[in-house]
């Protein structure tokens, strides 16, 4: 079987970036408990107008405004939890350090209106959220730092590296608050949602990325209805917005990448969303702007020289 029918089979049977992947709504709600047996100080905090618009958030016990960092769950934008985060050793290690921590929900892709974006903006307008009410929180604003797992990991560099979103003319005071951070963490994170980009990042041939109608499900992401012909690279800005990774220049938050997976062709959906070479691509343009970063990729040779980890990087970054 040649490379072609590989790639074919494999995007046949695999939907890009788990956009297909349908999970009840109806579980069970988990206790916000970590593993301490501690439970969230604030449990579903709405912070905007959807139905996922909700965050959990343990306080540090301080009588000073402390640190925070807020922890952005995966799912490909279109399943998970903020529940995932619960048993985290990361986040009672935050908490020892007197860091507080939020966990937060959003919006799927599959909500209006519709595609990436409007994801991203939730966790965007959490942020500002939390900021606004700082003073409720007992957080210091100008400390805080993000961090996610694969879409969670996308949704905080773009954070991240976005210039400041403030929007100073709103009428949402919210809306006004400044989205600047002071780190920012990616756990099997995607390099950008310019999805064009991402033959050139995998070392693939451009046509293998946009076989068995991937065009349809590219469309989906950025949110446009489909029609047969459409020209995706025609909407510049929305590709322009998702690409985090051209954004990056040395006067963003200092970052760390981790990426356990191993290297080698892509040959399903999950080995193309968390290929270690994302990491890579996010080092190199780092490197080049000449933004702090730690990233370690050991199955494709990126060590981690400094020999610290997320926790201990955010610790030094926020404390």
């Amino acid at each position: 079987m040649n490379i072609k029918k590989i790639y074919t089979l494999a995007f046949c049977t695999f939907f890009l970036f788990n956009f297909l992947i349908v999970f009840s709504q109806n579980k069970k709600e988990v206790e916000p408990i970590n593993i301490n047996g501690t439970t969230a100080d604030y449990v579903n905090e709405t912070y905007g107008d959807h139905q996922r618009n909700k965050f959990d958030i343990w306080l540090a016990k301080s009588d000073k405004p402390t640190p925070l960092v807020i922890y952005i769950h995966g799912g490909g934008f279109g399943s998970g939890d903020k529940s995932k985060h619960y048993n985290s050793k990361q986040l009672v290690s935050f908490l020892d350090k007197g860091i507080s921590v939020a966990t937060i929900n959003y919006r799927f892709q599959k909500h209006k209106p519709y595609g990436i974006l409007a994801s991203l903006n939730d966790s965007k307008r959490c942020l500002q959220f939390i900021r606004y009410h700082a003073d409720k929180y007992n957080i210091d604003k100008s400390r805080i730092g993000i961090y996610g797992s694969s879409a969670g990991a996308g949704t905080s560099l773009w954070i991240a590296f976005s210039n400041d979103m403030a929007d100073l003319d709103n009428s949402d005071p919210i809306l006004r608050e400044s989205t600047r951070i002071s780190c920012v963490g990616a756990l099997a994170t995607q390099a950008t949602y310019d999805f064009f980009r991402w033959p050139e990042i995998l070392n693939l041939p451009e046509e293998l990325m946009l076989i068995a109608n991937t065009e349809r499900r590219i469309a989906k992401a950025f949110g446009l209805k489909y029609e047969e012909g459409i020209d995706l690279k025609s909407y510049k800005k929305i590709i322009e917005e998702l690409d985090f990774l051209e954004k990056i220049d040395k006067n963003d938050p200092p970052m760390f990448v981790f990426n356990n997976q191993k290297g080698g062709i892509p040959l399903t959906n999950g080995q193309m969303n968390h290929h270690p070479l994302h990491a890579k691509a996010l080092k190199d343009k780092a490197d080049r702007e000449g933004l702090e970063s730690v990233v370690y990729a050991p199955k494709i040779g990126i060590s981690n020289t400094e020999n610290i980890d997320l926790v201990d990087f955010f610790n030094s970054k926020l404390n």
